[in-house]
């Protein structure tokens, strides 16, 4: 089964924003038309209510609503990986049932981010939450969480059917060989500039914030990758480099919905504790946008 699941979670898969409208609401009907072109992209997947969509701003209400609205905009042409993480074992749980049962793909689960457990205190968390059923995707991301998941957690994880995939964020090429290396599990990238470079040695796509940008490029690039054009996917990433770079000048999803804002995508609204980000860093943006003929 791993295998097949394996297989299942390869490709692109949009890390998606959550649209809010000037009053600060959900824009659910934005939120529709931002996965309708991402389907017309190519995209393999989406991934509600993660870093990039702001989920610890989210109410609970709204974290399941924008989980049940994308499963049903994406209409089975797409995977839906709900981002269902939390600090409390029990509540990730509840998250990930409610997912279940709006018919999620699977769910990604980032690392308790305050509680700084052990690791012992993280395989019985993702353990606990892969029970349910619903395929986990493990995500690593120390730069927000505090805490990294050691290569050995992530190898005694493995032995669960449901713990099939990790999303690696944090930034480093050499634990995708360390981890392939111990157990048989799916890597994904969890970071636009290492795309490319983890390909290289073993990932097998991206859970990336630059495709709610660019999502035909970054398609490309995968897939030219999965398919050992090698020359091709890094033009594609020399192409986009500085894209991926600017993209994070700033906390991550400030830049990318600024940017989709001067697309003319969405409203450019965050929620406090985001702000918007300071002119000399628009100005940055902006210039790499319209040199890669984003935006004018």
């Amino acid at each position: 089964m791993q295998g097949d699941y394996h297989k299942m979670f390869r490709g692109t898969y949009t890390a998606l924003v959550t649209p809010f409208d000037d009053r600060g609401e959900v824009d659910y009907a934005a939120l529709r038309r931002l996965i309708e072109a991402q389907a017309s992209a190519g995209i393999d997947g989406i991934v509600p209510v993660g870093t990039t969509g702001e989920s610890p701003s989210l109410n609970v209400e709204e974290h399941i609503k924008v989980i049940e609205e994308t499963i049903d905009a994406c209409a089975g042409k797409m995977k839906v990986i709900a981002g269902t993480g939390a600090n409390s074992t029990s509540e990730a749980m509840e998250l990930t049932r409610k997912a279940m049962e709006a018919g999620a793909d699977a769910t990604l689960q980032v690392t308790p981010y305050y509680n700084k457990p052990s690791q012992e205190g993280l395989y019985r968390h993702f353990s606990a939450v892969a029970e349910l059923g619903l395929p986990v995707i493990l995500y690593n991301v120390p730069g927000r969480t505090s805490r990294e998941i050691a290569v050995e957690t992530i190898a005694r994880l493995s032995g669960n059917r449901n713990i099939v995939a990790v999303k690696e964020a944090g930034g480093s090429v050499d634990r995708v060989s360390a981890i392939l290396a111990s157990c048989d599990i799916c890597v994904l990238s969890g970071d636009d500039a290492l795309t490319l470079p983890m390909m290289s040695v073993g990932a097998q796509g991206v859970i990336s914030v630059a495709s709610n940008v660019a999502p035909e490029g970054v398609v490309r690039m995968v897939r030219m990758a999965m398919d050992g054009r090698w020359a091709d996917a890094l033009e594609l990433h020399r192409k986009y480099y500085a894209l991926f770079c600017d993209l994070f000048i700033d906390t991550n999803p400030v830049p990318v919905k600024t940017a989709m804002a001067m697309m003319g995508l969405i409203n450019e609204s965050l929620r406090l504790p985001l702000c918007s980000m300071s002119d000399p860093m628009k100005q940055k943006l902006a210039g790499t946008l319209r040199k890669l003929g984003l935006a004018e």
